[in-house]
């Protein structure tokens, strides 16, 4: 298909319209900057009935949540939404065109990338009739629901060891379910035995439950468990490929690599949210949208300013 290209040079481009990418757009807009969100729609909570940790959100659905802050955006008329996954992205000379599927294209001076990460979640019979509901990544968004209940965690890692003997704080009765035999060795084993926590390696053969109200974890061996919720610490990789294109740094655990003001490694890209922080939750996700537009918004006013044209800037976000 014919690519098309928009003329109009815009200031930043975001991609991701999740908790990072919409509060970025309406710090942008306040700094009357014009910028578009693109967002594929599919946010990595997506399948949670709640999300948990944000005063004055406690308890919003993520789909709620995320209403609420398109609506906030509508009176801020220099940011768009756009509801399409960004296929490719080129650096040029002091500009970044992005394509979107089926073929427009986008250009702008900065680009902030809030494209999140993709949980691999357990390979059990059942599972994602649970998922978000009675089965869950993390303790401080979904522990409390279900504190002095019978939980589980299911890994074989350190990893899974460790969210286990954090899952006491929550609950007194915890089970490692390491589906098959673990890959850590005594050293982190041990410690889980002497604070309580019960580790049964045998394979496991299914879930199951009321609706998506997880009951009992049946084992291949033909035994049983009465489980209430269950917690696992997954593998992760990046949902976009668009980072890696560009050059970016990435850290150890995959993370894109940024500096203290949401800088990558390539001048002009910025990254916010769970694709380039390790604590991943909804506040910390839109307080880091926020960091990276303060420090796009200074780099666009130092580029005018060196180059005499903040008046002209101003005046195009008139329009």
């Amino acid at each position: 298909m014919k690519k098309t290209a928009s003329p109009v040079l815009l200031d930043v481009i975001i991609v991701g319209g999740g908790p990072a990418g919409l509060s970025a757009a309406l710090v942008l807009g306040r700094c009357r900057r014009r910028a578009i969100v693109f967002d594929a729609g599919h946010p990595r909570n997506e399948a949670s009935r709640a999300l948990h940790g944000y005063l004055t959100r406690d308890g919003i659905s993520p789909a709620d949540f995320l209403k609420i802050g398109r609506e906030q955006l509508a009176p801020y008329d220099t940011i768009e939404l756009r509801h399409v996954n960004v296929v490719d992205v080129a650096r040029g000379d002091r500009r970044f065109t992005a394509t979107v599927e089926g073929g427009e294209q986008i250009s702008a001076r900065m680009l902030l990338l809030a494209t999140g990460l993709v949980d691999e979640l357990p390979q059990i019979k059942e599972f994602l009739r649970f998922y978000g509901v009675t089965a869950h990544t993390c303790p401080y968004c979904d522990g409390w629901e279900h504190r002095d209940q019978p939980l589980a965690v299911v890994g074989d890692d350190k990893e899974a060891a460790d969210l286990a003997l954090e899952l006491l704080l929550w609950s007194k009765d915890v089970v490692l379910c390491t589906n098959g035999a673990p890959e850590c060795g005594r050293d982190v084993l041990n410690p889980m035995e002497r604070n309580g926590v019960r580790i049964i390696d045998a394979p496991i053969a299914r879930l199951d439950g009321t609706g998506s109200k997880l009951e009992r974890i049946h084992f291949r061996d033909g035994t049983q468990i009465a489980r209430t919720a269950l917690f696992f610490s997954p593998g992760q990789h990046q949902r976009s490929h668009l980072a890696e294109q560009l050059g970016c740094e990435f850290c150890e655990d995959g993370c894109i690599q940024c500096g203290e003001n949401a800088a990558t490694s390539v001048p002009g890209v910025y990254a916010a949210g769970n694709a380039s922080r390790g604590v991943q939750l909804v506040i910390a996700a839109a307080a880091e949208g926020m960091q990276a537009a303060f420090a796009i918004n200074t780099a666009l006013l130092e580029a005018d300013a060196a180059r005499g044209k903040v008046l002209e800037t101003a005046a195009a976000g008139e329009k």
